[in-house]
């Protein structure tokens, strides 16, 4: 790639630096070993202005992808360049990364060398500081400081450091402290994980099997970074299939399923039915607001009027419905919590889950922790955890249809494209626009609800359309496709 201001730029995706790590056929490296040492020099140049501070300590780990040891050395290289002292954590989840902030190594800042559920070739930067994850506009600074960074002159010093061991005795004690004291609080159950060959395999491992589980139905745990199994996100249908099947040929009590880094999660019970999407916001919920009556749950904007109804009047908590993306959510409840308004939980329907007592991390393997505790509590009274979501109402139909816009400059026109829809809507009988709605147009029908949004990053419109009556969907798609068909910078194949 040629270095120049705007390239750089272009790698930054929402709060994360992404970019092609590894040469294919169609594609050339954007993230060089030049354009990582200036990148990685420009946050300890950030940093330092930011934080006031000269001596930086961070922590630097990585997922199972087959660029990342040739990242992570220009990386180190340049944190050494710059006088850093850096902690070399190999192998390790993204929230483990955090964690290196608050707990032991009480670093500086830590970097998290991942492209979560994206392809084998492309890899990505993901920083932290003692905030959290960076916002987007600190992400565009450091790259526009990188331009003209290079390596310095400076000599840090690199530790070897297992992070991931202090991480998951964590994670174990948290289990014993709230199920029981018992050195093997989970004997008795059989639960398998997923791990897609990213770096979850730890949590069967190191986790569950310690304290007395049978992990003996899990697979994909070794990793293994051109994934070859499937593609390690609990949002593809044939991941979560795959998950579903492991759980009901093993006869497991209940299964677990992990992104490529471990930020997010899916589960399934033990008649191999998901709990994942709305499902695990309800569940996720069961457990944000034991002790936290009457809390605000933050989601995004896809989460169905069934859930609403749920969290509000089974759970006696409440809603906000906010916009899509999980630093999105995550900010507003942090924003809530600071107004005075208790808010516990963060959660995309993704599977990005941040809980207020887990420093608003959104952490799959602490969700999946805080899940076992349930799960054990209600093996013992003979109960399954799927009956805490029982009655929740679940459309009939749920369907995405992603809608490429064909301009580089998408933003201008993908707004124009919603305020003649809203336009629309406000004139068609049947039809009533959501006056809570945060991102697009959200609209009301019998029986549902349909959501076109605009991409942040990318040039398309996802549209969500959800029912309670079989086929309602279709008509609905339908017609908004005939209301489209005017606009002739959009790509309406999809609806086919």
């Amino acid at each position: 790639m040629i270095i120049t201001e705007d390239n750089l730029l272009k790698l930054k995706s929402g709060t994360d630096i992404r970019g092609v790590a590894v040469k294919t056929e169609t594609e050339e490296v954007e993230l060089t070993d030049e354009v990582v040492e200036k990148i990685c020099a420009a946050f300890i140049i950030w940093l330092r202005k930011k934080e006031n501070k000269e001596d930086i300590r961070i922590a630097v780990g990585h997922d199972s992808r087959i660029s990342a040891d040739r990242i992570k050395a220009s990386a180190i290289r340049a944190f050494v360049a710059e006088g850093a002292e850096v902690y070399d954590c190999g192998l390790a989840s993204t929230p483990s990364m955090f964690m290196t902030i608050v707990m032991d190594i009480k670093a500086d800042a830590s970097l998290e060398i991942t492209a979560s559920h994206h392809p084998y070739q492309r890899n990505g930067l993901k920083f932290f500081t003692r905030n959290g994850g960076l916002e987007g506009a600190d992400v565009k600074e450091i790259l526009k400081i990188a331009y003209s960074a290079g390596l310095g002159a400076k000599q840090g010093k690199v530790i070897p450091y297992n992070f991931m061991d202090i991480y998951c005795e964590h994670l174990r004690d948290t289990i014993i402290k709230e199920v029981g004291n018992s050195e093997k609080p989970l004997e008795g159950l059989k639960i398998s994980v997923d791990a897609g060959n990213g770096v979850g395999g730890f949590y069967a491992k190191d986790v569950l099997a310690p304290l007395g589980a049978d992990v003996s139905g899990s697979q994909f745990l070794e990793p293994d970074g051109t994934f070859p199994n499937h593609i390690p996100n609990p949002e593809n249908k044939e991941a979560i299939a795959s998950a579903c099947k492991m759980v009901k040929d093993t006869a497991s009590d209940f299964g677990l399923i992990f992104d490529t880094d471990v930020d997010r999660m899916g589960c399934v019970s033990a008649d191999g039915e998901e709990i994942n999407r709305n499902r695990l916001v309800a569940l996720a919920s069961v457990i944000a607001l034991d002790g936290n009556e009457g809390g605000t749950i933050v989601t995004d904007s896809l989460t169905s009027d069934g859930l609403r109804e749920f969290i509000e009047k089974k759970l006696g908590g409440k809603q906000l419905r906010f916009k899509r993306g999980y630093k999105n959510v995550i900010d507003k409840s942090i924003e809530l919590n600071e107004s005075g308004i208790n808010s516990p939980l963060a959660i995309e329907t993704s599977g990005h889950a941040a809980l207020k007592e887990n420093y608003f991390l959104d952490d799959g393997a602490y969700l999946a922790t805080k899940i076992v505790i349930l799960l054990a509590k209600l093996h013992k009274q003979g109960k399954r955890i799927d009956d805490l979501i029982s009655e929740l109402k679940e459309p009939a139909e749920s369907v995405e249809i992603r809608i490429p816009i064909m301009l580089s400059d998408f933003t201008a026109y993908g707004e124009d494209v919603i305020a003649r829809l809203t336009e629309y809507a406000n004139g068609r009988d049947g039809w009533e626009v959501e006056k809570e709605n945060y991102e697009g147009v959200r609209i009301n029908v019998e029986g549902g609800w349909f959501l076109l949004r605009l991409s942040v990053h990318d040039p398309i419109l996802p549209l969500n359309i959800e029912n309670d009556e079989t086929g309602v969907c279709k008509g609905i798609a339908q017609e908004l496709n005939a209301f489209l068909s005017s606009f002739d910078k959009l790509d309406l194949k999809n609806f086919d």
